[in-house]
């Protein structure tokens, strides 16, 4: 599967945040960020190396070291459940629960659909509204199973 990025994309990301080692990350996040499947694919992670000047095991390294960088494709929605000790004590096992019984899937995994990626993230500085599930850049708190169904059946309609 491919990360639906066009080299001319890629290049297109390169050249706008500087085609060098200093903004490697910046390139790679921006790059997960437009992939459909939220994850860097070999290919572009060969068209990255290239361009800034950095061997395919170096950029292998980076890959792997940075636990927001994926490799394997995800969901088009990643759900990030909080974990992070003031959720823990608000029962974000139970927003995990119910997130399993509704998507069929366990954290760490993708739903059959590629729709739904479930995963543990640490804090995301919403620990007034905890427990809490970030989805792309918006967080969700005060979370209850109601709540967390309606804004499952919202992501499936978008």
């Amino acid at each position: 599967m491919s990360a639906n990025l066009t080299r001319e994309d890629t290049m297109e990301v390169i050249n706008s945040v500087g085609a060098d080692t200093e903004h490697l990350l910046m390139i790679l996040l921006e790059l997960q960020r437009k992939s459909k499947h939220s994850y860097i694919d070999e290919e572009t992670a060969h068209i990255v190396a290239d361009a800034v000047g950095i061997s395919y095991n170096r950029m292998f390294e980076v890959l792997s070291f940075y636990a927001m960088l994926e490799t394997k494709p995800k969901g088009k929605y990643i759900l990030e459940v909080c974990n992070n000790t003031p959720c823990y004590f608000n029962k974000s096992s139970k927003v995990v629960e119910v997130l399993e019984q509704e998507l069929g899937i366990k954290p760490g995994e993708t739903t059959y659909d590629g729709m739904f990626s479930l995963q543990y993230t640490p804090c995301v500085g919403a620990c007034d509204i905890g427990p809490v599930i970030k989805v792309k850049d918006k967080v969700y708190g005060n979370l209850n199973p109601a709540k967390i169904r309606e804004l499952i059946d919202t992501l499936r309609k978008q």
